[in-house]
């Protein structure tokens, strides 16, 4: 073979080689396992003149749209929430004996506070001056109801008359004109009630039943209460101290700030609301007085005490008064008997002093204590009749209260830091709380 020969044979050798190790490695940066073999003589084709794979799948989450996942998880956490309402609704409804003192408890308890700071200024024993603020809390009571009830029972016999011939006027009233009933359509109304007391009986006894196993309840209730208010008057800080230990250590600092928070909402409730039911009772009754009602210091004082429940007290309190003023005696003037004009005069007394509470002593003295809108107290009230009744109505709001303040002080102390002792708020506690040592 000539030498040019052998050089152009060498050449194409070296040009196959070239075109081998550039295969290999061309394979080897796309996988680790060993390329596949061939001879010199098959042609590598090369990546580049290779069609394109199918792009990879998007994640799931990317499929589905950002308002539905955030709605998600919104759901979750509200049902989780709902469900462990619901679960200590449930069994505050099965332990409602026991709930319901404690929860009353705490409600005098911020009543009587400022009495038992000001017994303590005077350097007495914490015990001794919290049982004084409680018997004298409880003679307070009990002599307004021993007066209330010595005036419902002086004034029963004339009542009863002049109910007696209220109906009676009433009756007159429906066989005149605009009804002009007959004798035998009143006989039927009547009928028709004794047909349904009759039918009832068996009901009205069980309720009577009923309504002595509750008194027993209410007995029960009612010295657990006593009990309960008594050793939070004196030992409140301390249960405290002991339930805000029980926390996590990073919770404790939090907890405490939103407890001192609460215990001031629940106590300026508390406070403003006797001083609006005080109010409301003086402006009724001097107006039941003027306009010469019966029973004008039992009216205010079931005044003062439906003053207690928002909007349904004052409602219930002042259909009473209506009722009773126009079941008072006939008698000639408008002052001096029943009728239907005296009873819109009432109506119109009651209107007035509730339009005075709601714009003028609600907003003045309230807004300071409970900073919630007048529908959350409208939702809350009945949501407490539905589950509790009276006791549901009476503690609906302040638990409202309550728990918006423990809110928004729980978003304060985490967006700014909580306020000193020397800006007249105690300091919130870093350390562990410990139960203190028993007071003398």
């Amino acid at each position: 073979m000539s030498r040019f020969a052998r050089v152009i044979d060498q050449t194409r050798r070296a040009y196959q080689l070239a075109r081998q190790l550039r295969a290999r490695q061309r394979s080897a940066a796309y996988s680790n396992d060993e390329p596949p073999r061939r001879s010199d003589s098959t042609a590598v084709a090369d990546i580049s003149d290779q069609p394109p794979g199918p792009p990879p799948s998007p994640p799931v989450d990317d499929l589905v749209p950002r308002g539905l996942r955030v709605a998600a998880a919104w759901s979750w956490r509200i049902i989780l929430i709902a469900a462990l309402a619901i679960g200590v609704l449930w069994l505050m409804d099965r332990f409602l004996i026991l709930v319901t003192p404690l929860l009353i408890g705490l409600l005098l308890a911020g009543l009587l506070a400022p009495a038992l700071k000001l017994l303590l200024k005077l350097r007495l024993n914490r015990s001794l001056a919290t049982l004084l603020v409680l018997v004298g809390g409880l003679a307070l009571v009990g002599g307004t109801l021993t007066l209330v009830v010595n005036q419902i029972i002086a004034g029963a016999e004339d009542m009863a008359k002049s109910v007696t011939e209220g109906v009676e006027s009433v009756q007159s009233w429906l066989l005149g004109p605009p009804l002009n009933l007959t004798e035998k359509d009143l006989n039927n109304l009547l009928k028709q009630g004794q047909d349904w007391v009759s039918d009832n009986t068996e009901s009205l006894t069980s309720a009577a039943l009923s309504t002595a196993n509750s008194a027993v309840q209410f007995i029960t209730g009612f010295i657990l209460t006593l009990v309960a208010t008594f050793f939070f008057l004196r030992d409140g800080r301390r249960i405290w101290n002991f339930l805000v230990g029980m926390a996590p250590h990073q919770a404790r600092a939090p907890l405490a700030y939103a407890g001192e928070g609460a215990w001031r909402t629940l106590s300026g409730y508390v406070r403003a609301t006797v001083l609006v039911a005080f109010i409301d009772a003086v402006g009724i009754g001097i107006g039941l007085v003027i306009l010469q009602v019966p029973f004008a210091l039992p009216l205010a004082a079931l005044v003062f005490l439906g003053a207690f429940v928002p909007i349904v007290g004052a409602f219930v309190s002042g259909t009473v008064a209506v009722l009773v003023a126009l079941l008072d005696e006939p008698a000639p003037g408008v002052l001096e008997g029943g009728g239907f004009v005296k009873a819109l005069m009432v109506l119109g007394l009651v209107i007035l002093v509730q339009q005075i509470e709601g714009n003028i002593l609600q907003p003045v003295i309230m807004s300071r204590a409970v900073q919630i809108h007048p529908l959350a107290v409208i939702v809350a009230v009945t949501l407490g009749i539905l589950l509790a009744g009276i006791i549901g109505a009476l503690v609906a709001v302040p638990v409202v209260a309550v728990a918006n303040t423990v809110v928004r002080r729980i978003n304060a102390y985490y967006r700014q830091p909580p306020p000193s002792s020397s800006e007249g708020s105690p300091p919130v506690p870093t350390e562990p709380l410990q139960p203190a040592t028993a007071e003398a």
